[in-house]
């Protein structure tokens, strides 16, 4: 049988963790799914696959194979886009992924926008409060947040942003407004973050730092529930100046410690390391940058 046509098998049982599932995705019959499977495990020598009665698993060598699969198919892809000219009109499935918040704010604007402008794509958006590893789950662009690590990822610079510490004016009328990080001891603190019962927050350049642990009253997993509770006037958080950026534009939240604040945070759309270029992949980042780069609220200053 075609190598790519086993692969492409290989790689719909084993995300639909389920024979009759690749079949439905492939407009097969199960039985040919289920002869493309032997046919590949018959042609390595090794066993991909651990069937029951119940459900499909992989094996740990399926597991390494299902990943270079995907890669090879997404090259594939690539070459043959790249093949038919740098100039053709994107189409096909493009994964993109960045945060929850930033994700609704900024990424769907553009995803919008291209889909209208690009009827032959289909975007997958994958907007989640951790990092995803764009090669191992299969992403073709994600934004990120932060310093970035050394990677095989290229990676565009777009803005920048800034952490800030925010309350409600009626919480400030209530209990004043902190004039040095030390003073948030005596404030009712809400974190975003885990569930750790302490929070450490620092302030100031990298070369001259204050840290201050605190415990907070509140914690919280969701970004959205930190802000309803300081725009409800329960305390003081810590957030990223885009997440409360008209909070901050329409008086509901004022920024505090400004003086005291790190250093901004690098905003970057990030994409897979190819050695072919694919349309869909370019202009998607080519919109995506220039509407980031125009836009206020992904600029540090926004709120000064």
């Amino acid at each position: 049988m075609d190598q790519i046509h086993l692969m492409n098998v290989f790689v719909a049982v084993g995300e639909e963790d389920s024979f009759a599932g690749a079949a439905r995705r492939l407009d097969l019959s199960p039985a040919a799914v289920t002869r493309a499977i032997s046919g590949l495990e018959e042609q390595l020598g090794v066993k991909l696959l651990l069937r029951t009665t119940r459900n499909v698993r992989l094996t740990e060598a399926g597991r390494r194979y299902l990943d270079d699969s995907r890669h090879i198919l997404a090259s594939i892809a690539e070459a043959n886009e790249a093949a038919a000219g740098i100039n053709s009109t994107p189409k096909g499935n493009l994964s993109v992924t960045a945060s929850v918040l930033f994700g609704k704010a900024f990424v769907m604007p553009c995803i919008v926008n291209f889909l209208k402008e690009y009827p032959e794509v289909e975007v997958s958006a994958y907007f989640l409060d951790r990092v995803v590893n764009l090669v191992e789950e299969g992403m073709d662009v994600a934004v990120r947040i932060g310093h970035l690590p050394d990677s095989s990822l290229k990676a565009l610079r777009v803005g920048q942003v800034r952490r800030v510490l925010c309350a409600s004016p009626e919480y400030l009328a209530r209990h004043g407004v902190p004039q040095h990080p030390a003073d948030l001891l005596r404030h009712t603190i809400i974190a975003a973050s885990g569930i750790s019962p302490r929070v450490e927050w620092k302030f100031g350049v990298l070369d001259d730092p204050t840290m201050v642990r605190m415990r907070p009253r509140l914690t919280v997993t969701s970004n959205d529930a930190a802000i309803d509770a300081v725009v409800g006037g329960l305390g003081v958080s810590r957030l990223l100046s885009y997440q409360v950026a008209e909070q901050v534009r329409d008086g509901r939240l004022h920024i505090i410690l400004a003086d005291y604040e790190e250093a901004p945070l690098p905003v970057h759309v990030l994409h897979r390391e190819s050695k072919f270029g694919s349309s869909k992949v370019r202009k998607f980042i080519d919109m995506l940058a220039d509407y980031l780069r125009g836009h206020a609220h992904v600029n540090a200053g926004w709120c000064e």
